[in-house]
């Protein structure tokens, strides 16, 4: 294979057919699916070893979980909670290390292979977390943005989704996609305190704030500096200017047809405002300061604060 030159779509890499061979993972794994606690709700979610995850993509997960071998030291995984800041850190990312882009195709990826997920850091393969695996990048973000721009986003899906429901598959029950969410972050939380050098946290706030420096930092994390040369050229402001929110979202691509092989949903979807404190203008004062507890609580003593930013009115 001829060296990449930049990002290639994973769905561009050819399986030659071995996919066809293999037993699908919902197959595989249904008996397992069918046996754990189900809770109807935005995409019906099952109870698996301590989270809710979407019925659909459970297998996937087990199987990703008891399959998945990294290639240390270039594989790179980047994990949020769902509406977090997936797309901009995919993007960000990419701007540093690019990755020729199914189970079956997985190794014929060429390195450096850039894998994004929203599973919880206790349900990742014990190949990545354990000695011998690879990195880590993790955001999260201000849990009132992520309720309302989880509800948004869904409402594509079911426009008769309330956000009341919304809410409190989030700060009551934590029966949200990959949730509960306060669990989902203090893993990675924790994991980036033990290893640093294998997990890096990041929060949504911050790379509003200072995209330039976050994304130095990730990219030395990665094993990827940018050299002097780069430096004074303006390769991180440029990187930085080419994922910009508003460049993404003015993308042809991203304004027109649908992505997902399950629920088909509007690409225009993945980008809403890129913000952070437009919570303001859907949730009552009385419902944030009920969620700030609520965070408050379950990361009290773990040295993490919730994230916070700028009120947008």
């Amino acid at each position: 294979m001829a060296a990449a030159t930049g990002p290639v779509p994973y769905k561009e890499v050819g399986d030659e057919g071995t996919a066809a061979r293999d037993p699908l993972p919902r197959d595989e794994f249904a008996g397992l699916v069918a046996s754990l606690p189900r809770k109807e709700q935005f995409l019906d979610g099952r109870l698996y070893q301590g989270f809710w995850l979407p019925e659909h993509y459970l297998p996937g997960v087990v199987a990703f979980q008891r399959r998945f071998t990294p290639r240390r030291p270039d594989d790179v995984v980047l994990v949020s909670f769902p509406k977090c800041g997936t797309t901009w850190l995919k993007a960000l990312a990419f701007a540093d290390v690019f990755t020729d882009g199914h189970e079956a195709m997985l190794d014929r990826l060429p390195s450096p292979r850039l894998i994004n997920t929203h599973v919880p850091y206790p349900l990742l393969p014990e190949a990545v977390t354990g000695d011998g695996g690879c990195k880590v990048v993790y955001i999260c973000r201000d849990p009132k943005d992520m309720v309302v721009s989880l509800h948004q986003f869904l409402r594509r899906l079911q426009p008769d989704l309330s956000f009341a429901d919304m809410f409190d598959s989030v700060a009551v029950d934590g029966t949200a996609p990959y949730g509960p969410m306060w669990d989902h972050v203090l893993g990675y939380w924790r994991a980036s305190l033990a290893r640093p050098d294998r997990v890096l946290f990041l929060t949504y706030e911050d790379l509003l704030q200072d995209a330039g420096e976050h994304v130095r930092a990730m990219a030395r994390f990665m094993g990827r500096p940018f050299s002097p040369a780069e430096e004074a050229a303006g390769a991180v402001e440029a990187a930085v200017e080419l994922c910009s929110f508003e460049k993404m979202k003015g993308l042809e691509v991203n304004r027109r047809g649908t992505s997902g092989s399950y629920k088909s949903m509007p690409r225009d979807a993945f980008f809403r405002k890129g913000v952070a404190g437009d919570w303001v203008n859907h949730m009552s004062p009385e419902m944030a300061a009920r969620l700030d507890e609520v965070f408050r609580d379950k990361l009290r003593g773990t040295g993490l604060t919730i994230p916070r930013g700028p009120r947008h009115g």
